[in-house]
Formats: structure tokens, sequence, C-alpha cells
């Protein structure tokens, strides 16, 4: 009787014993929703959206649709966002001129330099490469401010049919020696890269030879697009993000973003693999859903921002299957990997 009261004693000792081990192992925690499935507000219709920061308020500029020929949004939080009137109604006077046919203003890039906000955008006929790229500025992004207001600074860039590039999708970078530069191209010859006189916001060199930076030969069948360039500078690195493929088919969009790395910022850029994107190479940063989900379709035409935080986010559209091909705003963070590289948590 007694061993098995002292058996017993002891059994339970051992278990309670054993009790605040068990109770001091983390609780599972469930997933945490992504960014993407937690936007809300005035998301649609987006194409082609760069994001930037000013003070507490995040904006994001866009295609235009109609006579909103520059779309705006904002928001306090990256999640809730909010239409803002167009950047223009109008084409300026040099664009209809220089761009016959144009109707519209597409793609543009924002930045802040020497004081004042550097809105580059594209001015073009859908199919052609009589192009051409503007620059607008302004002191603030704040419409409540004194200070507000667009100023036109004239065309920085123009196509041809006798170039082998065509001047839309514009980005601007200062690279890490001070120099400015702006990078564009769609179809054609692929992806250009100009030095910028920093004093204009314009080419250095009117009449030099842009630098190729990214390009995919075209097969037999077609071409084989590749657009919206966007460049980073991340440690040590200059990254160069493109789109490949179709965009502007709705859920039929095939559009797809890749990337890949120089140390220098003319280049050659390299996927992880070691694939050139002047060989139509690079590795795959967003892409479609899985063919069991497909909701999201051709996410492409990637901006991006280094927050003040020290987050990294990529901004881009894609095409939502449960809104009839609506285009989409869409963010993701971005982590940087074990191995250097950057990985969209989309």
């Amino acid at each position: 009787m007694t061993r098995r009261i002292i058996s017993a004693l002891t059994g339970i000792a051992l278990v309670a014993a054993a009790l605040p081990a068990v109770a001091q192992q983390p609780a599972a925690q469930p997933a945490q929703a992504s960014l993407n499935s937690r936007l809300a507000g005035d998301l649609v219709p987006t194409h082609d959206p760069v994001i930037i920061r000013e003070g507490d308020t995040y904006h994001v500029f866009s295609t235009g649709h109609g006579k909103r020929l520059i779309e705006t949004r904002m928001s306090t939080d990256l999640v809730n966002w909010e239409a803002g009137d167009p950047v223009f109604t109008a084409l300026p006077a040099w664009a209809s001129e220089a761009i016959p046919g144009s109707n519209g203003m597409w793609a543009p890039d924002i930045s802040f330099v020497d004081g004042r906000y550097r809105l580059y955008y594209s001015v073009s006929t859908f199919g052609s490469n009589r192009s051409a790229i503007g620059l607008a500025t302004s002191k603030t992004l704040d419409r409540a401010s004194p200070d507000y207001g667009w100023r036109d600074e004239g065309m920085v860039v123009m196509s041809t049919k006798d170039d082998d590039y065509n001047a839309i999708d514009p980005n601007f970078i200062i690279d890490r020696d001070g120099r400015h530069w702006l990078t564009l191209g769609s179809f054609w010859g692929g992806i250009k890269l100009f030095e910028l006189d920093p004093a204009t916001g314009k080419p250095m060199d009117p009449k030099a030879t842009p630098i190729s930076i990214a390009r995919r030969p075209a097969p037999a069948g077609g071409p084989a697009p590749v657009e919206a360039p966007f460049i980073i500078d991340h440690g040590g690195y200059y990254w160069l993000m493109v789109s490949y493929d179709y965009c502007c088919k709705g859920v039929n969009s095939t559009y797809y973003t890749v990337i890949g790395r120089s140390k220098t910022i003319t280049g050659p850029y390299l996927g992880k693999d070691g694939s050139k994107l002047m060989e139509g190479g690079g590795t795959i940063f967003l892409r479609a859903d899985l063919q069991e989900q497909q909701r999201w379709r051709g996410p492409g035409h990637a901006g991006w921002l280094h927050d003040e935080d020290g987050r990294d986010y990529v901004v881009y559209h894609a095409y939502d299957k449960q809104a009839d091909g609506a285009p989409t705003l869409r963010i993701a963070p971005v982590t940087w990997g074990a191995d250097g590289w950057p990985v969209a948590q989309y």
C-alpha cells in the first residue's frame, strides 16, 4: 500500500514538474494576412503604379483614364486608399504637337530631387514608338499646402520610327556617385538608359546614344515583349526590374516581372542563375497565381518604395479574375534572403 501511494505521488510530482515546461512553449500564432489581402478603398482601376511617401502620407501615381491623365491615390497606413484629383486633365501643348493623336498620359514615375518632386510621364499612341517622356515638378504633394502645384517642364526624351526604342515607362535614379539617370523602354530594342543633367532632369547630351540594359531577342514568330524598367540601389548592387510578355488583356494578360542585378548602373544585369537581361534572362520576381487559384493575373509594371522605417515594398498592378479582370493596385513587402536576393511577400 505504502509503495503504491509513494509511487502515485511520485508520478503526480513528475507530471507537475513537467507542466511548467509545457506552459512555457509559445502558443501557435495564426498566419498574418498579407498586405495585399488587406488593401481597401479606391484600388481600381490602377495601371502602372509608382509610390512615394511625404510625411505621414503615401502617394500612388498611375496611368490615367479618360480625362484623368495621371491618377493619384493616398493612404496613411498603406492599407486604406483614397483616390485624389488627377495631376492633369489636359495634355500640355508640346505633347499634343509632338505626338499627334495622343490623348493620355501613361506610366508615371515620382521622385524627390533638390526640393521638388519630379513626375516623369509618357505620351504615346498604342502600338507606336512615336512617343515622348515629359516632366512636371511640384514643391509638395500636399494639395492643402500653398506650395502645391505642378509645373510642366516640357519634353525630356522623344522617340520616332527611326529609333530602336520606345520612349515610354520612365524611371529616375541617382547612382552612388551622384549621377542622374533615366531608364525607359517598351518593346522595340528593349530598355535604354540616359544620363541626365541634374539641374534640368533632361539628357546631359541629347545627341548621346542611350545605353542598352535589357532586351529580349524576338523569336521568328513575333515580338518578345520587355518593358516597365525600374532600378533599385541595394546592398552594393543595382537591381533592374522589368516586365515580360503582355499586359492590358484582363485575365488573359501574361505579364510577369523579372529582376537582375549589376555592380554598375550601366550593367550587365544578371539573374540569380547568371542569365543576362540583355538576352531575355533574369530571375522571376512577380508571377500570376497558380493555375488552381487563378485570381490575380498578369502582375507587373512594378515600382518600389524604400520606406522611412527601412522596410521595402513593391507596388504593381494585377488583373482580378473575380472582378472581370479589373486592373487593381497591389503592394507587397519585400524581404532580402540569405543569398542577397529580394523576395516579394505577396
